[in-house]
């Protein structure tokens, strides 16, 4: 479990001390749990599987995929696939460029809530 635990971590591109934070524990302690000298609890097995969308039974078994899928990729996915290629390759692009400006709005969103 410890292995895909690290795999799920890289897949989504964190850091140990980016991974940790997002449990809400330290980097000391998530990378105790890494390399096997505590265990990995029940509960942050919960926390990781809907935090970020990893599928427990991969996660525990290593059985089925990685992540689990939303409604809403499944119809973008579906949806993406009906389109010609120059119509995939615009929706690509606005996507970058919505990501892009989530970023940029995204430190504002957190400084007014504080």
């Amino acid at each position: 479990m410890l292995q895909r635990l690290k795999q799920i971590r890289k897949a989504l591109g964190y850091t140990q001390t980016e991974f940790a934070s997002r449990l809400g524990i330290t980097q000391t302690s998530y990378s105790m749990i890494e390399n096997g000298a505590r265990p990995l609890s029940d509960k942050y097995i919960h926390i990781i599987c809907i935090t970020f969308h990893v599928s427990e039974p991969f996660l525990v078994h290593g059985q089925g995929e990685m992540f689990v899928s939303s409604p809403y990729e499944q119809e973008l996915l579906t949806l993406f696939g009906k389109l010609m290629p120059e119509t995939q390759e615009f929706l690509l692009t606005t996507a970058r460029e919505l990501l892009k400006m989530q970023q940029k709005m995204l430190p504002l969103d957190n400084e007014a809530q504080s």
